[in-house]
């Protein structure tokens, strides 16, 4: 089962500003403009589902973080530095809000989210739900017929054996 989707809404954006950039001459861009996404680490260790969002120069009181069914929506905002008195040469750094959307696998336990931003990196530890997680099943010897469901099973004459789901 898939842990994870990633969706960035704004990737075409991206593209748009360097296709601009191109037919004005101007390689690299002289201008800021609007964050176009966030980059993003994703893996599972353990019983632990871990992304990693870079999110350079944003104030951490700007990030929220909003789960809705199994989607998972990041926003954050890096602001226009306000400056008096200045002539900019090249302004190249982004700014404006960002926004990502992960849609989860429904194996993850939203409710136990956790989220830490610290040096510009915001890491989001998701555990794996209880029901998800592999466990060894015993599996008994039966030296009688097993009724399930009304249904009469034969045994195993074997001895006891063990079963990874």
């Amino acid at each position: 089962m898939a842990m994870l989707t990633a969706y960035d809404p704004f990737a075409a954006t991206n593209a748009a500003f360097r296709a601009l950039d191109q037919l004005t001459g101007r390689p690299g861009g002289l201008t800021a403009r609007p964050l176009s996404g966030m980059p993003m680490d994703a893996y599972r260790v353990g019983d632990n589902f871990v992304a990693h969002f870079d999110l350079p120069g944003v104030d951490p009181g700007s990030i929220d973080l909003q789960v809705e069914g199994t989607t998972l929506t990041v926003t954050a905002e890096r602001s226009v530095p306000q400056l008096e008195n200045v002539e900019w040469a090249i302004a190249e750094r982004p700014y404006g809000s960002y926004t990502r959307q992960l849609v989860l696998g429904r194996s993850l336990d939203t409710d136990r989210l956790e989220a830490h931003y610290h040096d510009g990196v915001l890491t989001v530890s998701i555990p794996v739900a209880e029901k998800a997680r592999a466990r060894k099943i015993t599996v008994t010897r039966a030296d009688t017929p097993v009724s399930v469901e009304g249904r009469t099973i034969e045994g195993e004459t074997s001895g006891r054996k063990s079963v990874e789901s």
